[in-house]
């Protein structure tokens, strides 16, 4: 039975990667959904046969083959602990490259100090990755693997740069597979509520979802980035915290701006390309301006559960247009406050006020109708994101640098627009 089983899984393994292969591959969106839903069943058979395996009682008896580590149990030790659904390639990889350690509980392969040397060496002169190492890394398909730790590194630094990541909710789900649009927002019943009052004989109503679902793409986001000859001679440690920071500095920038004003297609899908629910779109006519009674408006369309998370999204411009606004009384309807940070801290009508340079200027005159400000809960925005484990380099013959390329793949929606209300001056 063992022998069976571990077959098994190991069909099972190899089909699951193929299917990685071809999402990666895939052309269209549908295509995408297609092989997601074959991905999930592959690997809800993996998990199924993982089960039985470790339900098996503990002996030699079927299948089993004394000493050897090799038919008697998994045909890799780290698989029989690891998820039967693995949220990216990422995850998986950092599973599974173990090496210089027994039992498989050693750093990840990438972690070691030969490995990131070898990689700097690859990035900044081209030298090829040792055999030894890249055997490691289970990846034959790409020249080199980002270090796990740069990885992690690059991700603090995009939480850190970054003014809107850092607040909205964030998944790696694998691409294709359909999740549950109420997947960040469950809800909990009482235990012995019933109709008639009495308390008595009824247990709490049982959780199903019934909301739509929602299916992440695989938009890939590339990122070039050029490291001159002369540091090429650079400290390791200085090698990492350069490409560090530019990675992460180029990424969030991107990633920023499709979360604001992503279309959908080739590019997460952003905030403003939703549409608000009626009501929740305030206009300023052609001849109107900003004034109190505009946000008198757009608070007042602001549905009352979604007050503790809703901010105001809208460029520093902008918002000092709002500055010089009082209501009835004179007092400023705008605050600008330093925190301990010494950092701007920006409030209209006591709402946090989030500034971002992805959204229109106000301007008086528009030629189109414009879209100038929003409030928008952003936890109910999901960014999901899968990253790849390849790294490529070349040789600019013009400058001579040497550019790198580094791939993320994200995608990006709104998963509750309830709180969405957009502001819009109008052109006519």
């Amino acid at each position: 039975m063992r022998e069976f089983l571990n077959r098994l899984i190991s069909a099972k393994e190899k089909r699951a990667t193929e299917l990685r292969k071809l999402i990666k591959e895939a052309s269209t969106a549908d295509e995408v959904r297609s092989l997601g839903d074959t991905l999930q069943a592959v690997l809800d058979e993996l998990n199924d046969a993982k089960k039985q395996l470790e339900d098996l009682p503990d002996d030699n008896g079927e299948g089993g083959d004394n000493g050897d580590g090799g038919e008697g149990r998994s045909a890799n030790p780290i698989d029989q602990g690891r998820s039967a659904n693995p949220v990216s390639h990422l995850g998986e990889f950092r599973q599974r490259a173990q090496y210089g350690q027994p039992n498989g509980q050693s750093a990840d392969a990438t972690d070691s100090v030969e490995y990131r040397q070898a990689f700097m060496d690859y990035v900044m002169r081209g030298t090829p990755i040792p055999t030894e190492l890249r055997a490691n890394t289970l990846t034959t398909d790409v020249p080199a693997v980002i270090p796990t730790t740069l990885i992690n590194r690059i991700m603090e630094r995009m939480d850190e740069v970054g003014t809107i990541l850092s607040l909205v909710t964030r998944t790696s789900y694998p691409a294709g597979v359909a999740v549950p649009a109420n997947v960040t927002k469950p809800t909990a019943t009482w235990t012995g509520k019933t109709d008639s009052g009495s308390g008595e004989g009824k247990g709490s109503t049982a959780q199903k979802v019934t909301s739509a679902k929602i299916t992440f793409a695989y938009f890939k986001l590339r990122c070039e980035v050029s490291i001159s000859m002369e540091v090429s001679t650079m400290a390791l440690s200085a090698f990492e915290d350069r490409l560090t920071a530019n990675i992460a500095n180029a990424m969030v920038s991107a990633i920023e701006t499709a979360i604001i004003t992503g279309t959908g297609t080739g590019e997460p899908k952003g905030i403003l390309a939703e549409t608000p629910n009626a009501g929740q779109t305030i206009e300023v006519a052609k001849a109107g301006a900003l004034d109190y009674a505009t946000l008198c408006k757009a608070e007042a369309a602001v549905p009352a559960k979604y007050e503790k998370d809703a901010k105001w999204l809208m460029s520093k411009k902008t918002f000092m247009s709002f500055v010089g606004i009082t209501d009835a009384n004179g007092q400023p309807i705008a605050r600008m406050n330093y925190g301990i940070s010494g950092k701007p801290e920006r409030f209209l009508l006591g709402r946090e006020v989030v500034i971002t340079e992805d959204i229109a200027n106000y301007a008086a005159t528009v030629t189109a109708d414009t879209k100038f400000a929003a409030i928008f809960s952003l936890p109910d925005y999901v960014l999901n994101t899968i990253y790849d484990l390849g790294i490529k380099r070349k040789e600019d013959w013009d400058t001579e640098d040497q550019r790198t390329k580094a791939v993320m793949s994200v995608d990006g929606k709104v998963v509750d627009k309830g709180s969405l209300v957009v502001l819009v001056k109008k052109s006519a």
